[in-house]
């Protein structure tokens, strides 16, 4: 063959792999976003879903079924019983709300004065090894239709567990019998992952006092009916504020990844290769060292078997008068060796809606999300809306996340 005819083979076959996606490597992982609106309540007509919080499960026939957890919000950390719903249409579709009666009000025991312990902050994870759904959250005390702020009690992870044919059991406490989390220990809103033998990697926020909380890694069993810690590792520490709050987990490129939201305008990450012991944080930047800002605000991983992403907000000139830059979502790719955010893939995953500096009481904050995978082609980020300056109103969102090539990562 004449080189002329080498090359010209080579660009036809070029541009037959870049028209079909053959060539992979040259194109963005993440190929589309699209926005779905699951419930409404922007006109303030019905109820405000919060926490919407999704996992995957197989049915009996093998098939993905949706799960997820969600609460009324109707004040500040105030919030209704936990409900369920679930779609067998990859999340075209879902049932009414149902609630699950272990995450409801109960009375504290020994007290006559009406405070009651609830459960908010759920995030649910099928247990392949037990068949089991784990939806674990943390205790919360009330007191009337107010979050009881000065009578709070200390605070611990409560969880129930759904089996294959739909019950729900009672409600069961992880236990830790540790002074250091004498006031709070917990993993709320937490990611957390299970491993081949069942053992469930996750993280505890925790402090024997409301400030300077710790980070650390917990390795928990699951016997399929009781969580129990196994072993917690040494904790990071950052004196500002609360200290390091709703610490999420990943695992990626056979390493840990954990995600932190701070109160010092930053979030922060760290990596371990056990899941228990840490290396020293580092808080979010771009890959040329440029800090994001980030006001106490929770990250999530977006995690793909060809690339890490991390779900976030963060201050920008359309959002600098919305609180706590609440809104949009973004989504940017993680640089593994640097450990940091690249710039240029950063995309809006759920807009900002209406005026974040003339007018941003009447923008709804997302601060308070979850990501799935939902199949190899498709994650999900699902939020609930939420408008504090305007009666509490908002809509539950889910944004569906296709992928150029298939995510390779096990559903369950």
């Amino acid at each position: 063959m004449h080189l002329k005819h080498l090359i010209v083979l080579i660009v036809v076959l070029c541009g037959i792999m870049c028209r079909t996606g053959a060539w992979a490597a040259d194109r963005p992982l993440i190929a589309s976003i699209s926005k779905q609106t699951l419930w409404r309540n922007r006109d303030g007509q019905g109820r405000t879903w919060f926490h919407p919080r999704a996992c995957m499960l197989p049915d009996a026939s093998g098939q993905p079924i949706a799960l997820m957890c969600l609460q009324e919000i109707g004040g500040s950390d105030y919030f209704g019983p936990v409900h369920w719903s679930q779609s067998t249409d990859l999340g075209r579709t879902w049932t009414e709300p149902q609630p699950i009666p272990a995450l409801g009000r109960d009375p504290v025991a020994g007290r006559n004065d009406g405070l009651m312990a609830g459960v908010c902050d759920v995030t649910p994870q099928y247990h392949p090894v037990s068949g089991k759904v784990i939806a674990l959250g943390h205790v919360v005390f009330y007191k009337g239709d107010y979050f009881a702020r000065k009578e709070q009690l200390s605070r611990y992870p409560v969880y129930a567990t759904r089996s294959a044919d739909g019950t729900w059991s009672g409600r069961k406490i992880l236990a830790w019998d540790d002074p250091r989390g004498k006031h709070i220990y917990t993993n709320n809103c937490g990611q957390r992952v299970v491993l081949p033998n069942g053992d469930v990697q996750m993280s505890f926020t925790f402090g024997p006092q409301a400030t300077n909380r710790m980070v650390a890694g917990v390795r928990a069993i699951f016997d399929g009916e009781r969580l129990s810690v196994r072993e917690v590792g040494p904790p990071l520490h950052h004196p500002h504020g609360r200290g390091l709050l709703e610490p999420s987990v990943t695992r990626f490129d056979d390493a840990f990844w954990m995600t932190m939201r701070a109160e010092d305008g930053r979030g922060y990450v760290s990596v371990s290769r056990d899941g228990l012991r840490w290396e020293e944080k580092r808080a979010w930047s771009w890959e040329d060292g440029t800090p994001l800002g980030m006001s106490t605000t929770q990250q999530h991983w977006l995690t793909h078997s060809d690339g890490l992403f991390l779900v976030y907000t963060r201050k920008d000139e359309s959002n600098r008068n919305v609180l706590r830059w609440r809104s949009p979502l973004w989504v940017a790719q993680v640089d593994p060796q640097q450990r940091c955010l690249l710039k240029d893939t950063e995309q809006v995953v759920l807009p900002l809606v209406g005026d974040g500096v003339d007018d941003p009481d009447t923008v709804a904050l997302m601060g308070n999300f979850n990501v799935t995978n939902a199949s190899p082609t498709e994650s999900w980020v699902t939020v609930g809306e939420w408008m504090p300056r305007s009666g509490y109103r908002g809509d539950v969102l889910l944004a569906k996340i296709r992928w150029s090539k298939p995510n390779l990562r096990p559903l369950w």
